[in-house]
């Protein structure tokens, strides 16, 4: 059995601007499942960019599998091909590793926006599958869940990777809302700290 899902989500960036952050968002603070990432190969083939990079991400496990299931990081190929005529860059990812357990393959593509070229729209797919004996539907919901979720990780990390580098107004918002959550978590404390010494007093 194979779970298949599409997602669709738009950029407030032009294509140009998501070529760009895409080739540079990590790290980010929400790629902390990121690990490594390495160009393995990159040419130029009829005027188009192929570029294949492995990535070593974590790989938590149900606690159902973790006896079956030791390994804790997992390798990722991505095969991308950019063609700056047309605006497209699209992405082709799978595991290399843990296949015996789980497959999981997606694909990306980036393009402008039809009605507004200001806009990027990316489409995604993925396949999920597993064949583990006994425990394959549990793992192939356990993946399906958490891939969910990197999706929205990874959105979140390449919209701060691109305001960094093209909206540096945003970026010092950002900064500037962190700080002063820094400073009411820090009087916050003091404050419990003083509230726990009276009362020992």
């Amino acid at each position: 059995m194979v779970k298949h899902s599409t997602f669709s989500d738009v950029f407030n960036f032009t294509w140009n601007q998501v070529a760009i952050g895409l080739w540079q968002r990590y790290p980010n603070v929400y790629s902390k499942h990121v690990l490594s990432e390495d160009v393995i190969s990159r040419k130029i083939i009829n005027g188009k960019l192929h570029t294949k990079r492995l990535f070593t991400k974590t790989n938590p496990m149900p606690k159902a599998g973790e006896k079956f299931i030791t390994a804790r990081n997992v390798y990722i190929i991505e095969e991308s091909i950019v063609d700056p005529k047309d605006k497209t860059f699209v992405t082709y990812t799978r595991n290399v590793g843990m296949q015996k357990y789980v497959t999981i393959e997606e694909k990306c593509f980036y393009q402008p926006d039809i009605t507004d070229k200001s806009l990027t729209v990316c489409n995604r797919w993925a396949f999920i599958s597993s064949s583990f004996f006994g425990l394959g539907r549990v793992i192939q919901t356990f993946c399906t869940q958490r891939f969910k979720q990197n999706v929205k990780k990874s959105m979140k990390g390449l919209n701060e990777t691109m305001d960094k580098l093209f909206n540096p107004e945003a970026n010092q918002h950002n900064e500037c809302r962190k700080e002063k959550f820094k400073e009411k978590a820090k009087a916050a404390v003091e404050k419990a700290k003083i509230k726990t010494s009276k009362q020992m007093c």
